[in-house]
């Protein structure tokens, strides 16, 4: 191994432990799974950039995130239920906020973009990105799961 090769390797190295992984769709095997034309078939252009490529929509442009009726936030991409309104409270962030996920729901991974390290949460059954979870949350988890609300359905109760 020359110097060369062995900056190059050094400077890669950094370079992930930095800027983390390259955004994508959650890693893992997941029990519905589409191709990326069978996603964009299905998805807007936003819905497919937050869903499968782990994109962000802007704040405050969801209806969800102001909608507190009663009834059940199911994932756009396989229809699982995944959020009670139960649990939905308003963070002040412009994205729909939840303080804990329904049983067996959803799926985490460490996401180390933005110079940071939070947990990204996930679909469990299609591994559509919903958004990330923070330590600042109200009672009974002191949990905030900050979704996109493109990412969700909401079927009244």
């Amino acid at each position: 191994m020359n110097r060369r090769t062995l900056l190059g390797t050094g400077l890669a190295a950094t370079s992930v432990l930095a800027f983390g992984t390259i955004k994508g769709s959650a890693v893992g095997t997941f029990e519905i799974t589409r191709s990326d034309a069978d996603w964009r078939a299905m998805l807007s252009g936003i819905e497919f950039k937050v869903m499968r490529k782990a994109g962000t929509e802007r704040a405050g442009s969801s209806p969800l995130d102001k909608n507190y009726a009663a009834g059940t936030y199911t994932c756009r991409g396989c229809d699982l239920p995944v959020y009670s309104s139960e649990a939905k409270f308003d963070s002040g962030t412009g994205w729909p906020s939840f303080f804990k996920s329904l049983p067996n729901a959803v799926g985490t991974k460490q996401d180390r973009s933005l110079f940071s390290v939070r947990t990204e949460v996930h679909c469990r059954r299609c591994g559509s990105h919903f958004g990330h979870i923070f330590d600042d949350g109200p009672r009974p988890t002191g949990k905030r799961h900050c979704l996109n609300g493109v990412s969700l359905k909401f079927i009244p109760a």
